[in-house]
C-alpha cells in the first residue's frame, strides 16, 4: 500500500504541472488583460467588470500570467508607450512566457501566490479570509446531505415499492429538478422579508452585534444566518445521493450472498450492515470526492451572490471577470491539489470499508 501511495503521489507532480501548463497557455491567447483593463479604466471605458477593492494601489511586480499584445492594444492609442511599458514591467509581462511559467510554478510549489493585481494584499491573504465562508458551506453542505441521504436512501431501498418510497421519490425528484439558485430566491421571497416572512438574514454569516453577544447566543446567530444558504445549496446534492444510495442498496439486496445470508437467520439489520452496507457504500464513496471539493470551491457562486456572502467562488469569479491572473492560477492550483489529494484519500478509503480491495495488486 505504501508503494501505491508513494507512485499517486509522485503522479501528482505530472498532472498538476499539465494542469498549469494549459491554464497559462489559454491566459495567452484570452482576448484582454490587466494593463488593457488599467487603461480602459484611465480613459473612461470600462465596461461590465466585476468591483474590486483596491483599484489602482500597488500592482503586484511579480505576475504569474501574460496576455499577448498589451502594446498593441487598441484603446491605448493616445497614451504615452513609456507609461504602457512600465505597466507591463509592474505586472511582469516584459519577461518571455517561459521564464513566467517556470518563475510560477517554483513559487507555487513554495505558496507563494504572490500579490493581488488589483487588491492591496498577498492572494494567499485574500484565500484566507475567503476561506472560512467556504469552509462553512461546504462542511454544513456535505454533514447534511450525506447525513440525510444515507438513512434515507437506506430506507427508501428496504421499502422499495411502498408508499413511503413513492411519495419520498416525487419529493426528491422535485428537488432534484429545482435549481439551487431559485430555490434561493424562493426561500428569500418567502422567509427572509419578501412578500410574505421576515424570519432570517438577508446577508452575511452573522449579526452586526455578533461580538457584543454572550457565548451560547454567538452559535444560534451563526446557525440562524447560515439556515436558508445550506438548504439551497443542499437541495440538488440531497436528491442525486439520495438516489445513489438507494439504487446501490438495491442492487446488492437482490445479489446472491444477501440470499444465502439471510437463509442462514440473519436479521434484517445484521444484514443490511454488516454485509449489504460495505458493498453498497462504495460508489457513494466514489462521488464524495467530488462533492466535497465542488462544495467547497465551484458550488457556492450564485449562493455566495443571492446571500451576499463573500467566499472563494465569488472571489474565483470577479478574479476571472477583472484579469486578476494570480488570484485565478492560485484558486486553479490549490483546486487541482486539494482534488488530487482527495482522490488519493477516497481510494485509501475503498480499503478501509472493504480490505478486500487492494490498488497496489490491480495496479500490477
Amino acid at each position: 500500500m505504501l508503494a501505491y501511495i508513494a507512485r499517486r503521489i509522485l503522479l501528482m507532480i505530472p498532472t498538476l504541472f499539465g494542469i498549469m501548463l494549459v491554464a497559462f497557455a489559454i491566459v495567452q491567447f484570452a482576448p484582454g488583460g490587466p494593463v488593457e483593463r488599467i487603461i480602459a479604466q484611465l480613459q473612461g471605458n470600462e465596461a461590465g467588470s466585476s468591483r474590486v477593492s483596491g483599484g489602482g494601489g500597488d500592482f503586484s511586480s511579480a505576475a504569474r500570467a501574460q496576455t499577448s499584445g498589451q502594446s498593441a492594444y487598441r484603446g491605448a492609442q493616445g497614451i504615452d508607450p513609456e507609461f504602457i511599458a512600465q505597466l507591463n514591467k509592474q505586472f511582469g509581462f516584459d519577461k518571455p512566457a517561459p521564464e513566467r511559467f517556470i518563475k510560477m510554478l517554483w513559487d507555487y510549489l513554495r505558496f507563494d501566490f504572490g500579490k493581488s493585481y488589483f487588491r492591496d494584499t498577498s492572494v494567499l491573504q485574500l484565500i484566507k479570509e475567503k476561506l472560512p465562508v467556504s469552509m462553512t458551506l461546504g462542511l454544513w453542505m456535505l454533514v447534511l446531505t450525506y447525513g440525510i441521504s444515507i438513512p434515507l436512501g437506506i430506507a427508501k431501498a428496504v421499502r422499495d415499492g411502498t408508499p413511503f418510497d413513492t411519495w419520498t421519490s416525487a419529493i426528491v425528484i422535485i428537488g432534484y429538478a429545482i435549481p439551487g439558485f431559485l430555490f434561493a430566491i424562493l426561500l428569500i421571497v418567502l422567509f427572509a422579508g419578501g412578500s410574505f416572512f421576515q424570519i432570517f438574514p438577508l446577508r452575511g454569516l452573522t449579526s452586526d452585534n455578533f461580538s457584543d453577544l454572550s457565548w451560547w447566543q454567538k452559535p444560534l446567530d451563526y446557525l440562524w444566518h447560515i439556515v436558508l444558504p445550506i438548504t439551497s445549496m443542499a437541495l440538488g446534492a440531497f436528491a442525486t445521493t439520495t438516489l445513489l444510495v438507494k439504487n446501490s442498496f438495491l442492487d446488492e439486496i437482490r445479489k446472491q450472498y444477501v440470499l444465502t445470508a439471510r437463509m442462514k437467520g440473519l436479521s434484517q439489520r445484521r444484514v443490511l450492515y454488516g454485509h449489504v452496507f460495505r458493498n453498497a457504500m462504495l460508489i457513494v464513496i466514489a462521488g464524495f470526492p467530488g462533492a466535497m471539493v465542488h462544495a467547497f470551491f465551484a458550488g457556492a457562486l450564485l449562493i455566495e451572490t443571492i446571500f451576499s456572502l463573500d467566499g472563494l467562488g465569488l472571489l474565483s469569479y470577479e478574479s476571472i471577470v477583472n484579469r486578476d491572473y494570480p488570484v485565478v492560477f492560485a484558486n486553479l492550483y490549490i483546486f487541482s491539489l486539494v482534488s488530487l489529494v482527495v482522490g488519493l484519500i477516497s481510494d485509501l478509503t475503498y480499503t478501509w470499508v472493504d480490505p478486500r480491495i487492494d490498488f497496489e495488486t490491480r495496479e500490477s
